[in-house]
């Protein structure tokens, strides 16, 4: 038959504490089962001692009970209850579902400070340790910043070298400058130079482009040409070559534009440095001459 009596949320429920031994004292600590207990006010406490039940005549914080005078220790305390209004009842492990939490019911105070959510802005690049969840085939995973952040060109440098004649096997080492001109160089930090040495701001794959105005001075010139060096060990034993092109002049006082482009995968800014060479039967001249860099990616 169905159940017949008082409503459920009117049932009372009635803890029993410990009782306590009185030492003289005027405060002691209430528990249960051996391990502190906090009632919910001093007003659900109800105890006696020798025979005389207490009600209202002490106070409670947390876990204390202080009866504002000292109980004395040959004092008998016969029962503590503790009244919680209402039925209580706690679900089982795993019965919680998200059926049974209102909407709008968690919020940024409840949760933890390693919960991924929108309460704090971050008004900056993130560092490379920060962390993005991302899906993984239908996993839920964290990465850190430094594996997806973008690429993209994050260094542009323009160079011009002032008119200058070299012959075979020269360094183009003189007359050099950044470009500034409506162009903003650098993008970047951009390059250094230092008697035709460049060095580069950082680590990374560059495309290089050096373009220039030969002019032949004298007699025929069978072949002239620039060959871009780089090296493993800031030139000190190793010069290897990047890209190397020709083209030629056979009449005194003849421009040819000559252009060379090639890449360079830089990972090590130490000792990975670029310079150029002139190539040519005998000497020549070097006009309107520019060096173009670009970092296209990480190495």
């Amino acid at each position: 038959m169905p159940y017949v009596g008082r409503s459920t949320d009117k049932i009372s429920n009635v803890e029993v504490l410990d009782n306590i031994t009185f030492d003289g004292s005027s405060s002691y600590t209430l528990q249960k089962g051996g391990s502190n207990f906090t009632p919910s006010s001093a007003n659900t406490i109800l105890l006696s001692i020798d025979g005389v039940v207490q009600a209202g005549n002490f106070t409670v914080s947390g876990s204390t009970i202080d009866f504002g005078t000292a109980v004395a220790g040959t004092s008998t305390c016969d029962f503590i209850l503790h009244y919680g209004v209402g039925l209580i009842t706690a679900p089982s492990d795993g019965t919680v579902t998200s059926a049974k939490i209102g909407a709008n019911a968690v919020t940024n105070a409840k949760l933890n400070n390693d919960i991924i959510s929108g309460a704090t802005e971050l008004a900056s690049e993130p560092a490379d340790t920060d962390e993005f969840l991302v899906s993984d085939a239908g996993t839920l995973k964290r990465i850190d910043y430094s594996l997806i952040k973008g690429g993209g060109i994050t260094e542009v440098d323009m160079w011009k070298m002032s008119n200058q004649t070299y012959t075979h096997d020269d360094y183009i080492n003189t007359g050099w400058s950044r470009f500034t001109d409506l162009s903003g160089a650098p993008h970047g930090t951009g390059l250094t130079e230092s008697s035709g040495i460049f060095t580069f701001p950082s680590t990374g794959v560059y495309e290089i482009l050096f373009q220039t105005q030969l002019y032949n001075p004298s007699t025929t010139r069978s072949y002239i040409g620039v060959d871009a060096r780089g090296t493993s060990d800031n030139f000190v034993s190793n010069s290897t070559r990047l890209g190397l092109s020709y083209t030629n002049n056979s009449t005194t006082g003849d421009h040819a534009l000559f252009t060379i482009t090639c890449i360079y995968d830089v990972t090590n800014i130490s000792n990975n440095k670029l310079r150029f060479q002139c190539q040519a039967e005998g000497s020549i001249g070097f006009y309107q001459t520019k060096l173009i860099t670009k970092k296209l990616m990480e190495t």
